[in-house]
């Protein structure tokens, strides 16, 4: 069985971090750096099924389907995640954690079997490594810089 797992730290508060991770109208911004996919119909909500919607390409519909399965604000995300073409059903998850200075992410995908799963995380595993390396972050420095009055999301 393949998987991925990357582990990133940020310089800003878990709470931050969080936000971009999970907020409907953020996510698309980080992955633009990607497949470009954006939730529909995505909330933070156990049992809530939503698709990320990307341009078709070639031998893929642009098409996820997925469904939460655990939350634990703002330390836990898991959802399924599933080709709309028909492919296995895997998981992702998010966890986050406070560090000095910061907030660990670590980003797990789960359940690739076969060689196909194998192609798919070394795939899928460049796409979020790039994500997470240039669209998380920009989208948490544009976050920071819109601080509303009583609150701090700059870097800790």
């Amino acid at each position: 069985m393949s998987s991925i797992e990357i582990v990133r730290e940020y310089p800003y508060p878990v709470a931050t971090v969080w936000q971009v991770m999970t907020d409907p109208a953020l996510v698309p911004r980080w992955t633009a750096t990607g497949a470009g996919a954006r939730p529909e119909g995505f909330q933070p909500v156990v049992g809530t099924r939503f698709q990320f919607v990307a341009g078709p390409k070639p031998g893929w519909s642009g098409i996820v389907d997925c469904e939460v399965l655990e939350v634990d604000p703002p330390a836990v995300l898991r959802y399924t995640w599933t080709d709309g073409g028909g492919g296995a059903t895997t998981e992702v998850v998010y966890r986050l954690e406070p560090v000095p200075g910061g907030t660990r992410l670590t980003y797990e995908h789960t359940g690739f079997t076969g060689p196909g799963g194998f192609v798919m995380a070394r795939l899928l595993g460049r796409i979020r490594r790039r994500m997470l390396d240039e669209g998380v972050p920009a989208v948490l420095s544009d976050v920071a810089d819109q601080v509303l009055p009583g609150e701090d999301h700059r870097p800790g």
